[in-house]
């Protein structure tokens, strides 16, 4: 009896109530769906209309062989699949061999009508390591005996695409709550509730090879707006209209660059209002015709978060547009609002329901667009429900636990259709979450309610390069860190410094915090001249620095509109035959011209950089220069961030 068949440019097995299929899904890729359900179910999530591709598909006697470009799969007829290089036959990812009682690769345990909890297994591989995965606190850049949680957090972003030094990468192409086990004894990828297995899996000759061919299958980004690429002044918060432009005033009064600042939340009447409380902004127009007379763009805060005392509430609630809970109380985060005072029970609305995000965009054009605010910062869009438990979530697109982590993708989408609508072209959005493909929608990325502490710091350099490895290329965080800092401890003062260094080598280049002490709805000064005499002058200097790079950064986000390929990223990327570059995890490059190594302990005035081989090296503030491969020590006294140029390349750091 055979189990296997071609059908439609697919190859396909069946045995008992199993479907499987694996077909072509773009250059050197292919996509592999599998159900216990009656038929496979067509949905794209992640992943866009591949470019045509007619794969060479074969079936024998006990086996069935797909190939598409560089990839190949092979499936015996007990179901067991092996992906390879082709030609070559290097294997790449395998599940495990099939056992008398032991389930093999995939395994269904159903819930209830089409609905399964779903294991996907591979063996795992000696010496493997595994990077992207989204942005998460572990302070680890190789994820290989980690489990990550397939679940959305404030700092912990669920992208589920991992990069092998194998030689592959894998996209697990579903929504649904769950995890990844990358054990020494096998992989594992778990949806708590979904209805098939999806994957993605694609290779290439290198690890910028594999990121095209991702990216290509989920989205680019747009071109980053020029105005991005520069600095951008936040605190929390600015109460009023009068003080914004006096802190924007006070940085053209000093002749410092600056390309954004920032109106953070409560500068609404009431959570869910989507609107200016116009006795602390009068005149929102006039505000932003003088920035821009400035150089200087707006971008709001606008949460997904709505209070049942806002003026919006009633109809949202009776037109269905806000989440719901399956039992019990319905679903809320206790937040303490503006007017009020005291907390309350905030509800948010549902973005995967197409006429809530239609009804959202409504209120955003009329009350914020109509004053000629286009940049946009949403916040607290995981969604932040606390207690969180998705298996009590309904969604418009499903249960909590099947989609639960799609939440700030169609949030975004939201606002990326909405100003595509208006004609908008420049359009971006600074965001805490984010999903696989959320970069085709002008999504930037940050990293989270964060400490000030070097701790922090030192997990920012693994995180931000993870995520760039997962297909977002517009990534920062708060500079200085948001929680706890105090601008009068000389230890803050440190490293606020050091951070700084490290910002204005970080796709976008952006200044937050909540500030000691923090009284009255807001923290204490967060301006580049907030933190002493000494911080200020060499903060001035990274500013500039930032300022000349401009340029230099914007060829590189035209390469990542066009290929994909992340501005910072770590050093085996653009070396990956240095060994030793795999094992670098706090350094990295900043395009393919500049090293960096950051400053990322309290006191530390130099540290060992590794230089990787296949290019020479120049030491960018004393000029030396080194072979590569090896290590050297590099002096950095509290002025300097250790970096050096590439070769022959001199990108224009130094005034």
């Amino acid at each position: 009896m055979t189990f296997i068949s071609i059908q439609d440019d697919k190859l396909v097995w069946r045995k008992g109530n199993e479907t499987l299929q694996i077909e072509a899904w773009g250059r050197d890729s292919l996509r592999v769906r599998s159900t216990m359900s009656a038929e496979i179910v067509d949905r794209a999530w992640a992943l866009l209309d591949p470019e045509k591709c007619v794969p060479r598909i074969g079936v024998g006697e006990s086996s069935g062989e797909i190939e598409n470009g560089k990839i190949k799969a092979v499936i015996s007829s007990d179901g067991r699949i092996r992906f390879a290089t082709s030609p070559g036959g290097k294997i790449l990812l395998e599940e495990p061999p099939v056992h008398i009682v032991i389930p093999a690769g995939r395994e269904y345990k159903s819930l209830g009508s089409d609905l399964w909890r779903i294991e996907a297994r591979f063996l795992a591989d000696e010496g493997e390591r595994i990077y992207g995965l989204g942005q998460h606190r572990s302070g680890l850049l190789n994820q290989k005996g980690c489990v990550i949680p397939l679940e959305q957090r404030n700092s912990e972003i669920a992208i589920p695409f991992a990069l092998s030094n194998r030689g592959y990468g894998f996209l697990w192409n579903n929504p649904a709550i769950g995890r990844v086990e990358l054990g020494a004894n096998g992989t594992r990828w778990v949806a708590e509730a979904c209805r098939q297995v999806d994957y993605f899996i694609t290779t290439g000759d290198n690890p910028a090879e594999i990121l095209e061919r991702y990216t290509c299958a989920t989205g680019r980004p747009p071109m980053l707006p020029h105005f991005a690429s520069g600095f951008w002044q936040c605190k929390l918060r600015y109460k009023t209209q009068d003080e914004l432009l006096s802190v924007a005033r006070e940085y053209k009064k000093r002749e410092l660059p600056l390309s954004v600042i920032v109106i953070d939340f409560y500068h609404w009447p009431m959570m869910g209002d989507w609107r200016f409380d116009l006795e602390e902004w009068p005149d929102p127009a006039a505000m932003v015709k003088e920035l821009e007379g400035m150089g200087v763009k707006v971008m709001v805060s606008v949460w997904p978060a709505v209070s049942p005392n806002s003026e919006n509430f009633k109809e949202m609630n009776e037109r269905g547009l806000l989440l719901r809970s399956e039992r019990g109380i319905p679903l809320y985060i206790q937040f303490k609002d503006k007017l009020e005072g005291r907390y309350e029970h905030l509800y948010y609305y549902d973005s995967t329901n197409p006429e809530a995000r239609k009804f959202m965009w409504g209120k955003f054009r009329d009350n914020y667009r109509s004053h000629g605010i286009k940049v946009w910062w949403l916040d607290g869009m995981e969604p932040e429900i606390y207690p969180y438990h998705p298996e009590n979530v309904r969604y418009h697109m499903g249960s909590g636990l099947e989609v639960g982590c799609i939440y700030p993708w169609t949030h975004q989408l939201g606002f990326y259709e909405g100003m595509k609508s208006e004609g908008e072209t420049e359009i971006i959005t600074l965001c805490r979450s984010a999903w696989a493909g959320s970069q085709r929608f002008g999504s930037a990325v940050w990293s989270g309610d964060i400490f000030s502490t070097f701790e922090s710091l030192r997990v920012q350099v693994r995180a931000g390069l993870n995520i760039g490895l997962s297909g977002i290329p517009w990534w920062t965080t708060d500079i200085g860190g948001f929680l706890n800092g105090k601008p009068e401890d000389p230890t803050f003062r440190e490293l606020i410094v050091r951070w700084f260094q490290y910002g204005a080598f970080c796709p976008l280049f952006r200044l937050h915090g909540c500030r000691e002490p923090f009284k009255d709805g807001t923290g204490a000064d967060n301006e580049a001249w907030s933190f002493g005499d000494r911080a200020y002058e060499i903060i001035r200097e990274y500013m500039f620095i930032r300022e000349r790079l401009r340029p230099y950064i914007m060829d590189q986000m035209q390469i990542a509109h066009e290929a994909g390929l992340p501005v910072m990223r770590p050093l085996f990327f653009d070396f990956p035959d240095d060994r030793i570059s795999w094992e670098i995890e706090d350094e990295y490059m900043f395009g393919p011209d500049i090293l960096v190594a950051p400053i990322l302990y309290e006191g530390a005035r130099g540290r060992a950089v590794y230089l990787p081989s296949g290019s020479n090296w120049t030491d960018v503030w004393t000029g030396a220069k080194s072979d590569g491969g090896q290590w050297v020590e590099a002096s950095a006294p509290l002025e300097r961030i250790p970096l050096y140029y590439r070769g022959d390349a001199r990108p224009p750091i130094l005034g």
